[in-house]
């Protein structure tokens, strides 16, 4: 944990909640061991969707559609939602979601690697969500700044790696290393772009929020 899991509780306890069906998504998630934001993200996330009241949203990372669906319900009604995901087990799960949901209209789902995905887009988003594999996350960057507006929002989740980001490389296990540098090396630019203002904070597994500079 990187805040004390007795707080983090207790603040998690004070949410109201979603809706039903993202309720039940989330039962799902923990039965069959699907990685899905944290509570306290999903707080977050409503809570920037109202802010920004984004119309063009792009998700890189889908998994089973449950972030999708959230910022479809707590988004903006006339916002539009798409997201990218490569793992071909998740994806049916993910569209079958969306149409339990009622949400086909308003979600696109691209399926390959967002390396490739990405340059094939043509922007701009006002609202982008980074939730897929860490150690790409540096190079989404390039591709994902391009597409992003001036005065756009980034959201990118799980940046701190459970506190062990903190730790020297030689501290890290020997298969968490690449990771561990490229996120480092993410934050880094983040933080000094000069396109971007960036703020990270400790909330779930720490993420940052930057917003390009107009």
């Amino acid at each position: 944990m990187i805040v004390d899991e007795r707080m983090a509780v207790f603040i998690d306890s004070l949410d109201p909640g979603n809706t039903e069906f993202l309720n039940q998504l989330e039962v799902y998630s923990r039965e069959t061991n699907v990685p899905i934001i944290r509570p306290s993200m999903q707080s977050l996330l409503k809570l920037m969707l109202q802010i920004r009241q984004p119309k063009r949203i792009l998700e890189v990372g889908c998994a089973i559609g449950f972030s999708a669906l959230l910022m479809s319900e707590y988004g903006p009604v006339d916002c539009h939602i798409t997201t990218i995901e490569k793992y071909e087990k998740r994806i049916p799960i993910a569209r079958e979601n969306f149409k339990k949901a009622g949400k086909e209209e308003r979600i696109t789902l691209l399926e390959g690697d967002a390396t490739e995905v990405l340059k094939d887009l043509e922007g701009p988003y006002d609202f982008i969500f980074m939730d897929a594999a860490k150690g790409q996350y540096i190079h989404f960057l390039p591709e994902v700044l391009r597409l992003l507006e001036k005065g756009g929002i980034l959201i990118s989740d799980n940046v701190l790696q459970d506190g062990e980001i903190i730790e020297s490389r030689f501290a890290v296990t020997r298969r968490n290393r690449t990771i561990h540098s490229r996120m480092r090396e993410y934050l880094y630019t983040l933080k000094h772009h000069p396109m971007l203002v960036t703020s990270l904070l400790p909330v779930g597994d720490g993420v940052t929020i930057s917003v390009k500079k107009q």
